[in-house]
């Protein structure tokens, strides 16, 4: 064996990987990673049978720094010989929880991650007494934190199968987020998932969880969990050995292959599928070209979020005086009902603003270098209904200019009509720049028989008149 050779090519290939880790980041601190990798060695991971362990503190880093010690109110990185708690990774979010050491001595972790695949890093803040390197902890995971974690981690194994099963074998995941409560997955598929789509997929998981089957969890070699029919997740590292998790059906380690959902994963998972109690999709949506993402919740989110929207149905049932199930019949009524009185408005608008009947009726048109000139100023009146009504008053006129202005919360919208047999010798656009600017506004725009403009001065109103008027007569 050429020894020297290896250790060569070891050396070589040692400095390669710190320079790659160097570049992904604060060179430093990634550099940092690597040396402790290789000085302590992976940290091993307990979690999959515990959420309490003991462990002993191999490191500490503050501020970027190895310390030996540190005290109440530091921020601090902590590596351990081994860990119950998961490292971020495959989607599945860091665990949180408790360092508590000898005499008194705690830390609260917010968040675990891994370094360099297999180097657990507790990041936190010591909250009592001090805590050393060498000293020997306890370990406490926040179990209802984690126990959300399998849930919806679980949930996205068996939502991953049956959005295959219902859309094709294409679908594969691109990305996933697994938090306490809710989980985000997001699959290539072309096109939006229909409302069936979503129902099947939600009842194909609801009747796996429902069976309560038994997770089976195996490691085997790559070749092997190829042939047992497992899938591989989306940003998952795998070496020489693999973890497979079986959920829904029977053991693939036993040669038979009819487990509803086989994966190679990492994550942590519930014990069998009940324990997920149901999921609800609360939607899905376009992610990029081809990749759609899907939202959901399981367990105890599924069930808050499912009392949630009965209090809403509850809240707007007792607001329209009907029950629960009374609400899409009542409101199609009073949705009837608004079209038909805001059809009476419009109307009722029209006629005060044209001057047809009532007390509200409007003077005749008023003579403007010898161009019949109607003018209106209108509070209230939304700016879609102003064409209409301006197509109306022109008609009404016979020949002549249309000028309407209505105010809205401040602003001001403008509308200017000429009558076809004048617009070659004037033109609405240039009508209705000349009241925009009164308003503050930028212009408008439009036609030689009708033009629009607004502006944010709303107090400007008639004054935008009176420029419309200006511009007439200056035409003329």
């Amino acid at each position: 064996m050429d020894t020297d050779g290896f250790d060569a090519a070891m050396k070589k290939q040692r400095e390669q990987a710190k320079k790659a880790w160097a570049g992904s980041g604060d060179a430093a601190t990634e550099a940092l990673w690597f040396e402790l990798r290789e000085r302590l060695g992976a940290t091993e991971f307990l979690g999959y049978e515990t959420e309490q362990a003991e462990g002993q503190i191999r490191a500490i880093l503050k501020d970027g720094k190895e310390v030996d010690e540190a005290g109440p109110g530091e921020a601090v990185q902590i590596v351990l010989n081994q860990t119950p708690f998961y490292g971020e990774s495959g989607g599945q979010i860091g665990d949180t929880g408790l360092l508590v050491g000898a005499g008194g001595a705690e830390a609260r972790i917010d968040d675990t991650q891994k370094k360099l695949g297999d180097l657990h890093v507790h990041i936190g803040e010591v909250t009592e007494g001090k805590l050393a390197v060498g000293e020997a902890v306890e370990l406490r995971v926040d179990a209802e934190r984690r126990a959300g974690l399998r849930v919806h981690h679980s949930a996205t194994h068996l939502l991953h199968e049956a959005l295959r099963r219902r859309l094709g074998d294409h679908v594969t995941q691109k990305g996933s987020l697994v938090a306490p409560d809710r989980l985000r997955f997001d699959i290539s598929h072309p096109k939006a998932l229909t409302a069936e789509d979503i129902l099947a997929v939600e009842e194909m998981v609801n009747a796996r969880i429902r069976e309560n089957a038994p997770t089976e969890t195996h490691l085997m070699t790559p070749d092997e969990a190829v042939e047992a029919g497992a899938l591989a997740l989306f940003g998952e590292k795998y070496g020489e050995e693999v973890r497979v998790v079986a959920m829904g059906g029977e053991d693939p380690a036993k040669g038979d292959h009819k487990a509803y959902s086989t994966e190679l994963c990492g994550g942590t998972h519930v014990r069998r599928s009940g324990d997920i109690g149901f999921l609800k999709i609360l939607g899905e949506g376009a992610l990029a070209a081809g990749v759609r993402r899907i939202e959901a919740v399981a367990g105890a989110a599924a069930l808050a979020h499912v009392a949630w929207h009965e209090a809403l149905l509850s809240e707007a049932a007792a607001a329209l005086k009907t029950a629960p199930a009374e609400l899409p019949a009542r409101l199609g009524g009073l949705l009837e009902e608004r079209k038909k009185l805001q059809r009476e408005l419009e109307d009722l608008r029209r006629r005060l603003a044209t001057g047809d009947g009532g007390a509200a009726k409007a003077p005749e048109a008023r003579d403007v270098a010898g161009v019949p000139f109607a003018a209106r100023l209108l509070e209230g009146v939304p700016p879609r209904d102003l064409k209409p009504m301006a197509d109306e008053l022109k008609t009404r006129i016979g020949s002549g200019v249309v000028a309407l202005v209505a105010v809205n919360d401040g602003k001001a919208s403008l509308v200017v009509g000429v009558t076809d047999d004048l617009t070659a010798q004037l033109s609405a656009v240039d009508l209705v720049r000349a009241g925009s600017q009164a308003l503050g506004g930028k212009g408008g725009g439009g036609r030689p028989d009708m033009a629009q403009a607004g502006g944010p001065d709303g107090v400007q109103a008639q004054a935008a008149l009176t420029a419309i008027e200006g511009a007439l007569e200056a035409a003329g």
